[in-house]
């Protein structure tokens, strides 16, 4: 019993050091301690979900994909997580996948104007300006000033 308590201060002590790395912008640095987080700790959601935004800061985008998919697969409840992946699979050029993703995301947080945009965007890469435009006006009304400049640029 003891050594298991052990394990976990050491895996949070790993992730405490990784956040300030990340505040830091030592996003490299930030990626080891999540790592050893990890190592200690196998199902450490947010230490995966950090280390796929860290990743995806570094333009590591099958390293993020990876994070976000064990982060989905620990904790299918977690909206950011899709949110994330949904972000990574956009760059990748998957929009059907960044689709799915998104409305993942949105069923467990209709709040999340972040995904409404980033859905709007792909929708417009395959063609749906329909939903590309219906989505863009939800993000708007949740806030989002990126989804206006989208709307008025693909929704004319």
């Amino acid at each position: 019993m003891m050594t298991c308590s052990i394990w976990a201060q050491s895996a949070n002590s790993y992730f405490d050091k990784a956040m300030k790395k990340a505040e830091a912008g030592n996003t490299k640095g930030a990626i080891a301690d999540y790592s050893k987080a990890i190592s200690l700790n196998s199902k450490f959601v947010e230490a995966y979900q950090n280390r796929g935004v860290a990743k995806l800061k570094l333009n590591d985008l099958k390293g993020a994909q990876t994070d976000f998919s064990k982060t989905i697969e620990l904790d299918d409840m977690n909206a950011d997580a899709f949110t994330g992946r949904a972000n990574v699979n956009y760059k990748l050029q998957n929009y059907q996948g960044t689709v799915d993703d998104c409305t993942a995301s949105l069923n467990l947080n209709p709040k999340d104007y972040i995904a409404y945009n980033l859905r709007g965007l792909a929708y417009n890469k395959i063609g749906d300006k329909k939903n590309a435009c219906k989505d863009f006006t939800k993000a708007i009304e949740l806030g989002s000033q990126s989804a206006a400049k989208n709307k008025a640029t693909f929704c004319k």
